[in-house]
């Protein structure tokens, strides 16, 4: 296997596993895939660190596999491809990407479809795909403008360079940049913490900034009110706000 799923205390870790440099072939993409939905189904599964190891996190796809590719089978397997990176993304629990080494092409795509990515000092993302003749085709183009913006996005693209941590770090492309050693110690803690949270109202928040960010501000309003009134006929909510008044702010306690 190509890609574990393991977890505890509510916290799921995704782990690519393809030595040396965990390249995301095809079986890799399904298995990827596989474990997302997994994770989405799995109620003791709270929140998910995707992670690569303390090595690397990515460095692309197989490149000797797409080299024997023609177009008819490409046309195909493409649909697949971004199928498997959206399944990471859908996942409706907060996903955290704990980014050691590279994260180049395919990698800095999975990575992108994490809430939150942490990043040790020694990272180098980027979309190196124009060096091949190609664009990004798991999402690249798509997620990384919405994240760090158009300009910035079509500077990595077209020139398919490679950034370090700080830069990325500077320019949005990920939130935290840690040791190395401390990278996955990190993700986790993010994860852990919001594996205690209200499960569906951390779930309809998700939801909500997703959906928002692919339409207009009136729809994106009306996805909120929607989400918003209907976490009111959930135990979380009486949770929540019944240790409010009589606890005060931040101390309660979701199963």
């Amino acid at each position: 296997m190509t890609v574990h799923l393991e977890a505890a205390d509510g916290v799921g870790v995704i782990r690519l596993d393809r030595p040396p440099m965990n390249a995301l072939d095809a079986a890799t993409q399904d298995a990827l895939r596989d474990a997302a939905t997994e994770c989405a189904r799995r109620d003791d599964v709270r929140a998910v660190v995707v992670w690569g190891g303390e090595k690397v996190f990515a460095a692309g796809a197989d490149i000797k596999e797409m080299q024997a590719m023609g177009y008819e089978e490409m046309a195909l397997r493409s649909r697949e491809l971004q199928d498997s990176f959206t399944a990471v993304a859908r996942i409706p629990k907060p996903v955290v990407a704990a980014v050691t080494g590279y994260a180049l092409g395919g990698g800095c795509e999975l990575a992108l479809c994490a809430d939150i990515r942490v990043a040790a000092e020694n990272a180098r993302l980027g979309q190196p795909e124009i060096l091949l003749g190609l664009i990004p085709g798991a999402g690249g183009t798509q997620r990384l403008a919405r994240l760090v913006g158009p300009a910035k996005a079509k500077d990595l693209i077209f020139t398919g360079r490679q950034v370090k941590a700080d830069e990325a770090l500077a320019i949005g492309l990920v939130d935290r940049v840690v040791p190395a050693e401390k990278v996955f110690e990190e993700a986790h803690a993010w994860a852990a913490r919001l594996a205690k949270g209200p499960a569906l109202a951390l779930r309809a928040a998700k939801e909500a900034v997703d959906v928002g960010l692919e339409t207009d501000l009136e729809t994106g309003l009306a996805v909120e009110r929607g989400l918003f009134a209907g976490l009111f006929a959930t135990q979380d909510r009486e949770t929540g706000m019944r240790s409010f008044v009589e606890e005060g702010p931040g101390k309660a306690k979701f199963a």
